[in-house]
């Protein structure tokens, strides 16, 4: 499947680390200040906009789940959901086969494209050993997966053919608004219904990304 292709691009979360567990728990920690009810609402928003940035989705929680409301500030709650995800990040679980593709395919460009922080992806895949897997660049937030994808194809660095492999419905609509192809990766998505999602939208699925190899 993945032969075609000169470029891959991968979303991070549920994709290339089991690490949307870790992102849903830090979200409800930081809310926490605001009350259980709050925290358990901006943690149903998180999952129903699983790709989206921390930044909207902050700003999503002060403005519509607890306006005028006294507690932390949008950097506070940012300060607090890093500070949560970190450790996390670090000891989770990367996708199995990821190298044995890397070694597979060496003449394809790999590319993050997350909603997760880039300072923080950086640092985290960096510490990790993953960079060197990654040559085109890993890039995430504030900047949206759309601005990322139109700005990477324009200077030439994602090259046509090119695939994207994601976890989330917002993963799938970027992809197809800069003309990716597309793979919904199920093994650690929180889409309630992807396979409806997917039969929907009659998408190729996969467990895993290493799955690519014997595709």
């Amino acid at each position: 499947m993945a032969a075609g292709y000169q470029t891959l691009v991968f979303d991070c979360d549920g994709v290339i680390l089991d690490s949307n567990r870790v992102k849903t728990g830090a979200f409800r920690q930081a809310a926490l200040p605001y009350g259980a009810a709050a925290a358990e609402a901006l943690v149903a928003h998180h999952v129903a906009h699983g790709g989206v940035s921390r930044y909207r989705k902050f700003q999503h929680f002060l403005e519509e789940i607890v306006p005028g409301q006294s507690g932390p500030g949008l950097e506070e709650l940012l300060a607090a959901y890093a500070g949560a995800v970190r450790d996390g990040l670090m000891r989770c679980a990367v996708a199995p086969g990821l190298e044995a593709l890397r070694t597979a395919w060496p003449e394809q460009r790999w590319l993050i494209v997350s909603g997760g922080d880039q300072a923080e992806l950086r640092d985290i895949f960096a510490a990790r050993g993953l960079d060197r897997l990654f040559d085109g660049g890993i890039f995430g937030s504030p900047d949206t997966k759309e601005a990322i994808l139109a700005r990477e194809l324009d200077c030439g660095n994602i090259r046509p053919q090119a695939l994207f492999l994601g976890d989330s419905t917002y993963d799938h609509r970027a992809a197809a608004a800069a003309g990716l192809d597309f793979v919904f990766i199920s093994g650690w998505s929180e889409v309630a219904d992807w396979p409806g999602y997917v039969q929907q939208h009659q998408l190729r699925s996969l467990a895993a990304v290493g799955d690519l190899a014997s595709a």
